[in-house]
């Protein structure tokens, strides 16, 4: 089950489209959907997330808790909805897309897809440009 949190002002248009749209996504990796949260915040939270449990004193779009069991997918995903929209400014995008984008993202690493390397990076990019274009 997709559930959608809110620590911030922020709340999510369609969230039921959305959440179809994740499910067939984790579906098309050949995986099944377990608890997946998405928790919508701003930069002080998650810095203090990214400090407390990851020690990074950065600020950060989105931090990931992968709880999977086997190929389940389990996990709480915070999302910065402030660094969110500063990334679309910068990149020149809608902000709704680019969160889009952070929210497929989290679910590709918990799909096992990385993005430290430049080939895991295209890769994941990739993904994330097939699954933007299913919801569009």
């Amino acid at each position: 089950m997709i559930s959608f949190n809110y620590e911030t002002g922020f709340t999510l248009d369609e969230e039921t489209k959305v959440s179809q749209w994740i499910s067939n996504a984790i579906l098309s990796e050949n995986l099944k959907e377990g608890d997946i949260n998405y928790i919508f915040c701003n930069d002080d939270y998650l810095h203090k997330l990214n400090v407390e449990f990851l020690e990074h004193d950065t600020l950060t779009d989105i931090i990931s808790f992968d709880y999977s069991v086997g190929k389940e997918l389990h996990g709480d995903i915070y999302i910065s909805i402030e660094r969110v929209a500063d990334n679309a400014k910068d990149f020149k995008v809608d902000v709704l897309d680019e969160l889009k984008r952070v929210m497929i993202h989290g679910i590709l690493h918990y799909c096992g897809f990385k993005d430290k390397t430049d080939d895991d990076a295209k890769l994941m990019r990739e993904k994330e440009n097939h699954y933007l274009s299913i919801l569009n």
